[in-house]
């Protein structure tokens, strides 16, 4: 086929009526070959023009569905970091969906196994996926955004396979798929809950590791890119020769309609080509030295601030625009409403150091459309100064870290953590306030993927990571768990009792603080993974969402919905500013908020800073709120006080005077598997007692 000069812009294939438009960047190539594919027969064609480092052309007659990749001559040159081999089939880094995987071997590397500066003449095509011309056109109707605001948002983190491969429900050929998401079934499981976000776990073209593959394993949580654009095909009950796209599309418009929002998880950081031993796919040998952040004086090696072997260099221009394109394309043509960063610091790490001022936060900074959606960081890497907890900018809002640990630490009774447990209730103001950040900076969260499950994290104090195949050695040593040697119950029915308790407490704790929490999917369901707190590579029953409906499980489910509703129902625990901790002006005397011992006297510095001091009650003062709700209407009393008990005792709370109110109900007390009806809660006066269990929540409502 004969090619026409053609665009240099956009990169990437761009079909039209008439063809197809392919562009690709790469300084170091001295030329570049279009490969067409008809099931495995190929034909090749030179990309005729070449325009600021952009090879291109224009093929007359190609459309949406041809099947294509890359072919690089260029150096081959490890001491220099350069690794062109035209023996190698190269995925498109701007291609929009891609068809086929990895068959693992010797041609999928550019090198020879054991000579590592020997460049490998193995054809691979036969071996590796292909990039696929896609249709851009879809029907949206009238779909909008829901844009939730952040401070009324409950997010919901999910795995696209995970929530619905086991659903009994879901048509067998759509469990597991972006259809499967789709399903009435599937959107009013989230809807009944009162889930405002869903956050998909990756779902950008990604690979199974080789290393994985040898093991009879998958790389299941999908942190291992290799397109930045393409929806991954083995989600799609569509095939992968471009339906993805379209089912991709309509499973965010059935969710919108539902009110819920599509936030993805991003993994920007590093990509699937491993170290200088790694694989030959895309990026490397197209320009690895452009792409990749290498070594100083020793470009044959690769920074690793992700631990997987290599790290996106975000001070070449060229990247920085691969990665805003891709972050526009998700929001202007997949319609996704915000984004989740992996290993956020990696991305702006200039030279070595963690920079707040960095290109990359520049670029999204200025970005008419990136800079409206929701941006969440996951605010460390593994690298020197990685971990980064509330320094990122004003636009960001970040995985709040140390409320997972403190949460943990205060549930567990652990000594002296009641000052920072109360820190993190309020919304975290010493990590987020001083930079003019609200409380929604602080997204919240007890558990995540990466972890144990919450019924796991109070059932097991050792993790079991065994099929992993890795000794048991991956995966975090610390479970700061429900007991860890901190006294407890000794007998199995005591044990249960409290684990069941621990549960609702944490689950409590969680929707009762200010910031935006998290859940991860089935732990309100009590889903286990058999004490593994890394199951990253167990696409199974391990990983899958338990669908069986055990009256456990049920009842727990409904606990949780209950707990979202209460959110939901006072604005005083979605705050959108901070408390001040004293009267605001016009809103009475009582300040926004104040806390309590248990005998209902003001919480004195001294036992701020007691080491045994593991209960506290706090007074919100819902008559402070200097604003409405979200339909601008006033709750006429929406005054709340929280009951925190962490010691392994009961304790008698005395409430406090009859200046913060002269009589409460009951709304939440752990001890319970449910919140009362309404009309059948308990009453306490000002200056009553109220008892509450060892490990215990109680949360009471002012009476009007």
């Amino acid at each position: 086929m004969r090619l026409w000069p053609g665009r240099p812009y956009p990169l990437g294939a761009t079909p039209d009526p008439d063809g197809t438009n392919f562009t690709l960047f790469s300084p170091v190539a001295t030329k570049v070959e279009l490969c067409l594919f008809a099931g495995h027969s190929e034909s090749r064609t030179v990309l005729p023009e070449v325009t600021a480092h952009c090879w291109h052309g224009y093929a007359p007659g190609v459309g949406p569905g041809q099947r294509y990749g890359y072919r690089v001559h260029g150096p081959w040159a490890p001491a220099e970091g350069l690794y062109c081999n035209p023996a190698k089939l190269l995925l498109d880094p701007y291609a929009k969906a891609v068809a086929g995987s990895y068959q693992w071997g010797q041609a999928c590397y550019g090198y020879v196994f054991g000579e590592p500066d020997r460049a490998d003449g193995a054809d691979s095509a036969r071996y590796v996926p292909r990039s696929v011309v896609v249709d851009p056109t879809f029907d949206w109707g009238d779909d909008r955004p829901p844009r939730t605001p952040l401070h009324e948002s409950m997010i919901y983190e999910a795995h696209v396979k995970g929530f619905t491969a086991l659903h009994p429900t879901i048509p067998e050929a759509l469990r597991g798929t972006y259809a499967g998401l789709a399903t009435p079934e599937a959107i009013e499981y989230l809807s009944l809950m009162g889930v405002t976000a869903i956050e998909l776990m990756p779902v950008h073209q990604f690979v199974h590791d080789q290393h994985l593959v040898d093991r009879g394993l998958r790389n299941y949580w999908g942190y291992n890119t290799i397109g930045f654009f393409a929806p991954h095909g083995e989600y799609a009950s569509a095939g992968d020769a471009g339906g993805q796209v379209a089912e991709f599309k309509s499973m965010v418009k059935a969710l919108h309609v539902a009110g819920i929002e599509v936030i993805l998880d991003v993994v920007y950081n590093h990509t699937a080509e491993g170290n200088h031993m790694g694989p030959t796919l895309s990026f490397k040998g197209i320009d690895n030295t452009a792409y990749y952040r290498l070594v100083d004086g020793e470009p044959r090696f690769y920074m690793d601030y992700t631990g997987t072997g290599n790290s996106l260099n975000m001070r070449n221009p060229q990247v920085l625009q691969l990665l805003m394109d891709s972050l526009r394309y998700w929001v202007t043509e997949m319609h996704v409403d915000g984004f989740r960063f992996d290993l956020a610091s990696t991305l702006a790490r200039e030279l070595h150091d963690v920079d707040r001022l960095s290109a990359f936060f520049d670029v999204i900074q200025q970005d008419p459309v990136v800079s409206q959606v929701k941006l969440i960081a996951e605010p460390w890497d593994v690298g020197d100064g990685g971990y980064q907890v509330g320094n990122f900018p004003p636009l960001w809002s970040e995985w709040n870290g140390m409320y997972r640990d403190t949460v943990r630490d205060y549930w567990r009774s652990e000594p002296g953590t009641v000052g920072e447990f109360a820190a993190r209730l309020t919304g975290s103001s010493d990590l987020y306030e001083d930079d003019g950040r609200r409380p929604w900076a602080s997204i919240n969260f007890v558990t995540a993927h990466d972890g144990f499950t919450l019924n796991d994290l109070v059932s097991y104090n050792d993790k079991h990571n065994e099929a992993n195949g890795e000794g048991n050695k991956d995966g975090a040593d610390d479970n700061r768990s429900w007991n860890c040697g901190v006294e407890g119950p000794t007998d199995d029915a005591a044990i249960s009792e409290l684990r069941e308790r621990q549960r609702r407490n944490f689950l409590a704790t969680l929707f009762l603080s200010q910031g935006v929490p998290m859940l991860l999917a089935g732990d309100e369901r009590g889903r286990t993974q058999g004490g593994s707190n890394n199951a990253y590579c167990q696409d199974n029953e391990i990983s899958w969402l338990d669908w069986e409906e055990l009256e456990s499980k049920l009842e727990l489910l409904g606990y949780t919905r209950q707990l979202m509703d209460l959110r939901r129902a006072h604005p005083v625990l979605r705050r959108r500013r901070w408390f001040q901790g004293r009267p605001i002006r016009g809103r009475g005397k009582v300040a926004d908020i104040e806390w309590f011992d248990t005998s209902g006297a003001e919480m004195t510095d001294e036992q701020w800073n007691e080491s045994f001091a593991r209960s506290l009650q706090v007074f919100l003062n819902g008559d402070a709120i200097p604003y409405p709700d979200s339909r601008g209407e006033r709750i006429v009393d929406d005054s709340l006080l929280l009951c925190f008990n962490a010691h392994w005792e009961p304790i008698d709370f005395t409430l406090p005077p009859a200046s913060y109110g002269a009589s409460w109900s009951v709304l939440v007390d752990t001890a319970e598997p449910l919140l009362p009806f309404a009309g059948q809660e308990r009453h306490v006066g000002a200056g009553g007692v109220l008892p509450v269990i060892d490990r215990g929540v109680v949360v009471m409502r002012r009476d009007p």
